[in-house]
C-alpha cells in the first residue's frame, strides 16, 4: 500500500476521533472515510489497536518535527527555547492526543495503548515501528531536550556549557508542559520561559 493512502488512513481515524469517542469509531467507517476496503485497513494496520498505535506514533512525530522547526527558526537561542515552548503548549491545545502524550492522561475519549513493545507480526516497516515503544511524558521531556541541546551547542561547546545548556532546555520544555496543564495568565508560556531562562543565563 502506498504511504499516501496510509496517511489518508490516518487522517480518516483522527477526524473520527475528534469528532466521538474512540470506543464508538468503527474500521469500516475509517475504511469508508479514507475510501479504501475495510480488508485494505486491516492489511495495513492488523487491527484497531494497531491502528491507535499508528495514529499516537503519527502524532508524537509531527509534535517532534515541530520542535525542530522551532529550534531552527531564530538566531536567539533563548527565542529557540521560547519558540519551543510556544510550539509545545499550541500542539497539546490543539491535538488531545499530543496533550495525551505529553501529560500522560489519557481520557476515556481517546485510544491508551500500552507505552511498552507489542509483538509485531506486521510485515510494513512502518507499522512495526507504531508496534515499538510509545514515548511516555518523560521520554518527551528527554528527546526535546536532547534536540534543543544539538541544535544549540556549537560544535566545541564545552562539557560543562553543555550540561547547563541541557538544564535550561529541560527548563523550558517543562515550564510548557505545566502550561499544558494549568494555561497562563496575561504573557503566557512564552514570558515565563524568557523570565526563566534570563535568570538562569542573566
Amino acid at each position: 500500500m502506498m504511504p499516501a493512502a496510509r496517511e489518508s488512513l490516518l487522517d480518516a481515524a483522527y477526524t473520527a476521533l475528534v469528532r466521538r469517542p474512540w470506543s464508538t469509531v468503527r474500521m469500516v467507517d475509517v475504511a469508508a472515510a479514507a475510501g479504501v476496503s475495510r480488508q485494505t485497513l486491516y492489511n495495513e494496520f492488523g487491527s484497531k489497536d494497531g491502528l491507535a498505535r499508528a495514529l499516537v506514533r503519527r502524532e508524537a512525530d509531527g509534535y517532534l518535527a515541530g520542535v525542530d522547526r522551532a529550534l531552527t527558526g531564530h538566531s536567539d537561542p533563548r527565542e529557540r527555547l521560547t519558540a519551543t515552548a510556544e510550539w509545545t503548549t499550541s500542539a497539546a491545545r490543539e491535538n488531545a492526543l499530543v496533550r495525551a502524550m505529553l501529560t500522560g492522561c489519557w481520557s476515556e475519549r481517546l485510544p491508551s495503548p500500552v507505552l511498552s513493545a507489542v509483538r509485531s507480526t506486521s510485515a510494513l516497516p512502518a507499522q512495526r515501528r507504531a508496534d515499538g515503544p510509545l514515548p511516555s511524558p518523560g521520554d518527551f521531556v528527554a528527546l526535546v531536550r536532547d534536540r534543543a541541546v544539538i541544535a544549540l551547542a556549537g560544535p566545541g561547546t564545552p562539557e560543562s556549557d553543555t550540561a547547563d545548556l541541557a538544564r535550561s532546555c529541560e527548563l523550558a520544555v517543562r515550564l510548557a508542559l505545566s502550561c499544558v496543564a494549568a494555561p497562563p495568565g496575561e504573557g503566557g508560556v512564552a514570558e515565563l520561559v524568557r523570565s526563566a531562562l534570563q535568570r538562569r543565563t542573566g
